[in-house]
């Protein structure tokens, strides 16, 4: 049993130095400016809590030496005492300044990547449409559009702008940054970047069906001039997109890689235009017919497809 224990005691010091050898996880490898900002946000908070971790067992030891009981002080009954105020005033002040530690630099991360990175470079923007179990990408300014990967310019902020069609789903690419979710009706914003060339495994962190486990994109992050390229050689190349093309592409199930040279947002915001009428008042909602309802909000699709997503789950 013995010889049992000091195995242990020599082995887990072991297992901790080897597990640096193992390959960092991404979470801890921050790609983008974004990401070194919410990294050191972690280290920060985990060192500051090891740290109190530290001060609470040292008291707790000290405390458990030299107050235990001894044979000179058997049976020692200490005196009743009303309080202290000045130690309940410590011990209620520590906690609230353990929380401001944490709390403002979580407060002012939070605020700060909300904006771009930097103020030098225009960010691109993507939008990003999340159906059952795949991710579509729609380039605005580019006209182009892309399913399950996502290229970008490396060094120039990217917005990508978030909605779902059915479930609601989390974007996240852990070496750029942390997640943001992405839900039915509604647009949410987040802003990444990539500091170099490379290629970085995004997928969804919040559970949403069968299929969940599958539902990963690639972010292919690309010099200025080979975005570009890339750009050009889609508008030459991919196929068109229509409305009954992308309509298969929102059922349930698994799709591999595709490329279009256009998006699904024109035939989108034609809807929304659609919707009021020429003097610019809304229609009366017995004059709007039931496809315009249905396409009023991005990545909508006809009424008579909404019925199988939701009733997927």
């Amino acid at each position: 049993m013995k010889r049992a224990r000091w195995r242990a005691v020599l082995v887990l010091p072991l297992l901790f130095l080897l597990g640096g050898c193992v390959e960092r996880t991404a979470v801890l490898n921050p790609q983008g400016p974004v990401a070194r900002m919410q990294y050191d946000l972690i280290m920060w908070s985990v060192g500051f809590m090891l740290f109190i971790i530290v001060v609470v067992f040292t008291l707790f030891a000290v405390f458990l030496i030299r107050y235990r009981e001894k044979p000179e002080n058997a049976g020692y009954e200490p005196p009743d005492e009303e309080g202290n105020t000045l130690l309940e005033v410590v011990w209620t002040a520590i906690p609230i300044l353990i929380v401001a530690a944490l709390a403002v630099p979580t407060v002012k991360a939070t605020f700060a990547l909300e904006k771009p990175p930097t103020e030098k470079v225009e960010p691109i923007t993507i939008h990003v449409t999340a159906a059952n179990w795949k991710w579509i990408f729609s380039y605005p300014e580019e006209n182009i559009e892309t399913v399950n990967y996502v290229h970008i310019p490396a060094g120039v902020p990217v917005k990508f702008k978030l909605t779902s069609v059915g479930p609601m789903n989390s974007f996240w690419v852990p070496e750029l940054g942390g997640q943001k979710y992405a839900m039915d009706g509604m647009e949410t914003e987040l802003i990444l970047q990539a500091d170099k060339p490379g290629s970085y495994m995004g997928r969804s962190a919040n559970f949403s069906g069968e299929k969940f486990a599958h539902m990963e994109f690639e972010v292919v992050a690309q010099t200025g001039d080979d975005f570009r390229k890339w750009v050009n050689e889609v508008k030459q190349t991919a196929p068109k997109l229509d409305e009954k093309k992308y309509t298969q592409i929102l059922k349930p199930g698994l799709v591999g890689r595709m490329t279009f040279s256009n998006t699904h947002l024109e035939w989108i915001d034609h809807a929304k235009q659609n919707s009021h009428h020429a003097d610019g008042k809304p229609m009366k909602n017995d004059d709007q017919s039931d496809e315009a309802m249905t396409n009023s909000h991005h990545g909508s699709v006809k009424s008579s497809m909404k019925t199988p997503h939701r009733s997927s789950h």
